[in-house]
């Protein structure tokens, strides 16, 4: 900072070049930056999905993303002096070189700072840095519990899809939307107590190349397999495959919860891959499952209610579309007749 700072030193008052608003998990993100490639990964995000909202009155955030300053690549006497920043209620100094996240969850603002080299890495900048923010104020001013886990829905309500990373959620949705169920999220959800309504991004869907077998020769098969892959920080591979673009139903509203589904890697011996869970166990495990949001705030709202939804333990069939033919009954009921998408549009986006 300057001995004599400048009238606006944070340039909490500067009006950046680039905007653009996305509508979802509830609120309206206002997102500004004066580089273009950053508001490029929100759109990448965001763009195209239905509105979700839990009210009339839409909470409005402000999250800035600055292209920080370039690390020296040759030895300084002195470090890099600190550049000053803010956004809404958010203000911080940041050095050359640094990347970092911050939100204020009652100034409903985030700042986002990216250091160039960065850009190198568009999958994790996006994700861990973007997504990330939004996903912590939405969850945190809204007062909604965030869990791991996915949701998929029918015409009254969703299941809420439990499991370890690895355990098949993304697979038994990718199988859920091609045979005509409502997705709302495959791996972050975030829901209100009261209610129990559950919202997501229904954006990508995250597919390894062995869950790809139950498709050889289908179209899905070979326009996944033409998607972008991304890798995990576990050095996991998985396509990256766009559902905004296809005959999918994605859920255009918040998601009112009609039962609990815990993934299992055990094989179902008798052709019954649901197995009724005791209630007198689901909140021990559920927090086993979410041990972050067992610390959040609402936990305790949630797992009251939560505990009066059925729970369930699925198990693995030969192929995945059984598995989803137990949750259409679960969801729709026995007259359920979910029918088998035998192909797949796809517009330009």
């Amino acid at each position: 900072m300057p001995d004599e700072p400048a009238a606006d030193p944070f340039g909490e008052r500067q009006r950046l070049r680039y905007r653009t608003v996305a509508r979802v998990l509830g609120g309206e993100f206002h997102f500004e930056s004066a580089a273009r490639e950053l508001l490029r990964l929100v759109e990448r995000a965001y763009a195209g999905l239905p509105a979700q909202r839990f009210a009339a009155a839409v909470p409005r955030f402000t999250v800035r993303l600055v292209l920080g300053q370039a690390r020296a690549r040759r030895r300084r006497a002195e470090p890099a002096a600190v550049q000053p920043l803010a956004a809404g209620a958010v203000v911080c100094g940041a050095l050359a070189g640094s990347s970092f996240m911050s939100i204020s969850a009652t100034g409903r603002a985030g700042l986002i700072v990216v250091a160039p080299e960065l850009l190198r890495f568009p999958y994790h900048l996006r994700y861990e840095l973007i997504e990330f923010a939004v996903y912590c104020l939405a969850a945190r001013a809204q007062q909604l519990v965030p869990l791991h886990a996915a949701c998929i829905g029918g015409r009254r309500g969703g299941a809420l899809v439990l499991g370890a990373s690895g355990a098949g959620k993304s697979t038994l949705m990718l199988h859920g939307l091609r045979s005509g169920l409502r997705f709302l999220a495959e791996d972050s959800v975030l829901v209100r107590a009261r209610g129990l309504l559950a919202t997501g991004v229904a954006n990508f869907l995250h597919v390894r190349a062995d869950s790809l077998r139950f498709l050889a020769g289908t179209p899905l098969g070979r326009q996944i397999r033409a998607a972008p892959v991304i890798v995990r920080r576990s050095g996991v591979r998985k396509y990256e495959f766009d559902l905004r673009g296809g005959d999918f139903r994605l859920a255009g509203a918040p998601v009112p919860l009609q039962a609990l589904v815990f993934l299992s890697a055990r094989r179902a011996r008798d052709g019954a891959l649901l197995r009724r869970l005791p209630a007198a166990t689901l909140a021990a495990r559920l927090r086993r499952a979410q041990p972050y949001a067992a610390h959040q705030p609402g936990w305790e709202a949630f797992l009251v209610r939560a505990r009066r939804l059925p729970a369930f333990e699925l198990r693995r069939g030969s192929h995945p579309r059984a598995a989803v033919a137990a949750l259409a009954q679960l969801l729709e009921g026995p007259q359920a007749d979910v029918p088998e998408r035998r192909s797949v549009r796809r517009r330009a986006r």
